[in-house]
């Protein structure tokens, strides 16, 4: 059976996974490197509020209800989908995860299917 750290170590979406408490306990490669101001792979352990602002903290509350946050945001040029929400084992929040996705420039495809 393959270790799930060993598919998500060096895939191309920043992952960062945080405990019920906001602790953040799993960032992989492409984390470490979005977060690389903050301290990279050192945030491993650290409260995830302590890196956000009062409006952010309270989005994060809300994720710890059970609600998925998801927008797109733009820096340097580079187009990003967020999609945040909450883990949960037998329907029971126990922590959220963040997924932050490079989007390709220009026009993505979109397909309607039936």
């Amino acid at each position: 059976m393959i270790d799930l750290n060993t598919i998500f170590e060096e895939f191309a979406v920043a992952i960062t996974v945080t405990d019920l408490e906001g602790t953040i306990v799993y960032m992989n490669t492409k984390s470490a490197e979005v977060n690389a101001k903050g301290g990279g792979k050192e945030l491993i352990g650290k409260q995830v509020r302590d890196c956000h602002n009062e409006r952010s903290k309270a989005i994060i509350e809300q994720l710890f209800q059970g609600e998925t946050n998801v927008y797109t945001i733009e820096k340097k040029g580079v187009r990003k989908l967020i999609y945040q929400a909450p883990w949960r084992v037998e329907g029971e929040v126990k922590g959220l995860v963040e997924l932050s996705i490079i989007l390709p420039q220009g026009d993505m495809p979109h397909y309607v299917r039936s």
